[in-house]
């Protein structure tokens, strides 16, 4: 079994692209290969023992019984083969994580034909179980991957393999798509306090500031609104049938918070773990924050978009680990 496994593994470096592809890929014939698999080894040997033995006695069934079974052997080597030929595959990237956590890719597999395509065997990593899926025919099946993210920066899809023991399990049909697809890691977060904020000097009306400001009325919730800040005694009235109601304060200074750089410190990933722990804490509390590096500075501000924007500096930072 070693030694299958090892032909198969240096197969693959030949045969692997060198780089990843924009669109949906098309399997065609030459990029699908094909060998026996464990079974098929023991099947073809335990054929040559029955024609060995057919030859030997003279026996014109065992003959026709031999040939039958060889047969059904190359069958199902073609239907391994058609099994993958045809298929379309894409992949895009999905929502940004933090390093340590599992980045998700989705893919989209199409299949042009009326034949179903059962068995379908997906992996992107050596240590990564296969995962399943049956393909109708004439259908458009999605998959999601999950990789670990090691690191901050961009994560690439790595080359994926496609393989296909249908219907015998006697071969191994397999190709190696590699669609191009990345997603973001953020830094892994360092929880910390928050560092001191200031005074901007100006008023308005921003929400949470009870005991600073006085009350000035409410408006519709909003996004990146904290759920504290929600008059829940006015949507209880309202039964559900209208959208919530957020209390609104003026009348105080609004309280600006600066995340600087050279308010961390240690190595670079630490500082950028310490800013990125900052950066949620300072949105879950619903205050206006900016962010400042060394030559690059966000503009204090809050929100979904804002955090984000945040993160993504952080993550993009100069240094990061290919």
């Amino acid at each position: 079994m070693q030694p299958l496994a090892s032909l198969r593994q240096g197969l693959a470096r030949l045969i692997r692209p060198r780089r990843p592809e924009t669109g949906p890929i098309r399997l065609g014939r030459r990029r699908i290969y094909i060998l026996p698999t464990w079974a098929g080894l023991l099947y073809a040997l335990t054929l040559v023992a029955m024609l060995l033995g057919a030859i030997n006695y003279d026996l014109a069934l065992g003959h026709a019984l031999v040939f039958l079974l060889v047969s059904l052997g190359l069958v199902g080597m073609l239907h391994a083969h058609k099994n993958l030929l045809g298929l379309e595959i894409s992949a895009q990237g999905r929502e940004a994580v933090h390093a340590g956590e599992l980045a998700h890719f989705r893919l989209q597999v199409q299949n042009p034909g009326p034949s179903p395509r059962p068995g379908l065997e997906w992996s992107a990593s050596p240590r990564q179980p296969m995962q399943l899926q049956h393909l109708p025919g004439n259908d458009t099946g999605h998959l999601d991957l999950a990789l670990e993210a090691p690191r901050r920066g961009w994560l690439e899809l790595p080359p994926l393999k496609l393989a296909s023991r249908y219907p015998l399990g006697l071969f191994l049909a397999w190709a190696h798509p590699w669609p191009a697809a990345r997603c973001l890691v953020y830094p892994k977060p360092r929880f910390t306090p928050l560092p001191p904020g200031r005074q901007s000097g100006h008023s308005g009306a921003y929400p949470g500031r009870e005991g600073q400001e006085d009350f000035a009325g409410f408006r519709e919730r909003q996004p990146a609104d904290s759920p504290r800040h929600v008059a829940w005694k006015a949507a209880a009235r309202d039964a559900g049938d209208k959208p919530l109601l957020v209390k609104t304060f003026s009348g105080g200074a609004r309280e600006e918070l600066w995340l600087e750089w050279e308010d961390t410190s240690g190595d670079t990933e630490e500082r950028l773990s310490i800013l990125a722990g900052w950066v949620m804490d300072a949105e879950g509390a619903g205050l206006d924050y900016g962010l400042r590096l060394p030559r690059q500075a966000l503009a204090p501000d809050h929100g979904t978009a804002h955090r984000q924007r945040c993160l993504q500096a952080l993550a993009l930072y100069p240094g990061a680990t290919p």
